[in-house]
């Protein structure tokens, strides 16, 4: 019966361990997806068709390299992700406009 509970253990222990490292890993390519989708924004004149989307998808980009340096990752992630759809939003506003 003991080995059971310590297999278990074990199991529990590894899976924590999986799910906080995926949690806490760098979110590389979510920065470098916002930093993309807001420069694309920016070549198709959303900073003159939607500015104040623009200022705030870039305000969100902010707070994420903020975030990211000082090793919250959890925040960069989310504020980026908040970036690149702002900054995509605008984009597609101002296709549509032209």
């Amino acid at each position: 019966m003991s080995r059971n509970i310590t297999k278990r253990v074990r199991l529990f222990l590894i899976t924590l361990l999986v799910v906080v490292a995926g949690c806490a890993a760098v979110p590389a390519q979510e920065m470098s997806d916002a930093r993309q989708a807001l420069r694309a924004a920016q070549d198709s004149g959303a900073m003159e068709s939607a500015p104040a989307m623009m200022a705030k998808a870039e305000r969100l980009m902010q707070k994420a390299e903020r975030s990211l340096e000082a090793g919250e990752y959890r925040a960069a992630r989310k504020n980026a992700e908040e970036a690149r759809s702002l900054a995509i939003e605008a984009r597609q506003m101002t296709v549509r406009g032209k």
